[in-house]
């Protein structure tokens, strides 16, 4: 009986310990062992132009954090795997990673991230991706998401907003016509219901149309002509982007028609690759890029070039992934020095506490509260000018 009692008993301890585990109850392994961190990147699937760049992001900031003495201390241990934008690989890894104990996860795509709420929900682990889906700002279905860039919503809002002003500042009455292209994925999805919402309410003759998987976009462009745009607004990633602005500009349109891309498809990559065609573009970009250096740049550009490579060669994504986890490492960390053990439950509520976070000019200062992880509510507009992105406006916030 008393070694039935003694099993019965390592059951319970070893049933309570993977329960803890499976709800972001572990400790981060003990007071000075190593944090665990999960994170997935697409470094070989359709977005992975722009992934690759924002994954060596926020594993050259682990590292620099790391080498620079951790968090009090203490060494991240970043997990980390390519899922090439497979939302059932990313739900596996996410699975596996979660298991293997960490307390806080890195993301990617609005597809996986919107499919993983659920689990992060019940988990209990505090998350953030490269997703600025404005669906996962709902408190009840996504309580441990973060964001840290402005919303896609905000983004194609301020673009309409801007294209307005711009109208009315050429001498136009009444108010444009508005395309918005997008790429044909829950990503591209995602900001339609706000963008025509607000269009409604300006009165703004407002189109939408999901960019195909081909060459060029030669008809989606006369669709766009027909309709008689004034600005079209696109939402993808740079390669097709480029291709987009290329065949735009081979058909004129480009002379009489503004185009404005969101921050994925605004980036040094469609820069090089549409050359001369990208001149006039507009971008709306929450992370200052590279061109107009701040301060904020500073510790990962002497981190590149300590080791061959510079932020200028690697771009504005690399910066949104080093200041993603510059700011979930800040949860971590003020968990630590608040004497709390180190669960999902408690870096959630420490990062529910951060309020103006300064990123030394590379967004607007970030603050989230117990009722908003909208961290990030305004962007700055930059304009393609001599083939590097020039700042034409200063932060705007979304009405």
């Amino acid at each position: 009986m008393i070694r039935r009692s003694l099993y019965t008993l390592i059951a319970v301890v070893m049933l309570a310990s993977l329960v803890l585990t499976a709800c972001g109850g572990g400790q981060g392994g003990g007071e000075n062992a190593p944090i665990k961190v999960g994170a997935i990147f697409d470094l070989t699937g359709p977005t992975s132009d722009v992934g690759t760049p924002y994954g060596e992001g926020i594993k050259a900031y682990v590292d620099w954090l790391n080498a620079n003495g951790g968090v009090n201390g203490r060494q991240i241990d970043l997990i980390s795997a390519d899922y090439a934008y497979k939302v059932d690989q990313a739900e596996q890894l996410y699975t596996q990673y979660v298991q293997e104990g960490v307390v806080a996860f890195q993301g990617w795509g609005t597809g996986d991230t919107e499919a993983l709420r659920t689990k992060i929900a019940a988990d209990k682990i505090p998350f953030m991706s490269a997703s600025y889906s404005a669906n996962l700002l709902d408190m009840n279905a996504a309580p441990y998401n973060f964001l840290i860039g402005t919303t896609y919503s905000d983004q194609g809002i301020i673009a309409m907003v801007w294209a307005m002003q711009d109208w009315k500042d050429k001498g136009n009455d009444g108010t444009p016509k508005i395309a918005f292209i997008h790429h044909d994925s829950p990503f591209g999805q995602s900001p339609i219901p706000d963008m025509q919402a607000f269009a409604d309410s300006k009165g703004i003759e407002f189109m939408t149309i999901a960019m195909p998987k081909a060459t060029d976009f030669v008809a989606e462009l006369a669709q766009i002509q027909q309709f008689g745009a004034n600005y079209v607004v696109v939402h993808t990633v740079s390669s097709p982007a480029a291709v987009l602005i290329k065949d735009a500009k081979s058909q004129g349109m480009t002379d009489s028609v503004q185009f404005i891309n969101m921050n994925w498809c605004a980036d040094e990559i469609f820069i090089e690759l549409a050359g001369d065609a990208a001149e006039g573009v507009v971008g709306t970009i929450p992370f200052t890029p590279p061109s107009s250096p701040v301060s904020g740049h500073e510790a990962a550009d002497k981190w590149l070039k300590e080791h061959g490579s510079s932020l200028e060669e690697k771009g504005l994504h690399f910066t949104q992934g080093w200041w993603t986890m510059a700011v979930m490492t800040e949860g971590i960390k003020r968990t630590i020095e608040a004497g709390k053990d180190l669960t999902g439950e408690n870096i959630k509520a420490s990062l529910e506490g951060i309020q103006n976070f300064e990123t030394g000019g590379v967004t607007s200062p970030i603050s989230f509260s117990p009722t908003s992880h909208r961290g990030n509510t305004a962007l700055k507009l930059y304009q393609v000018q001599s083939g590097k992105w020039t700042a034409i406006s200063d932060f705007i916030s979304a009405p």
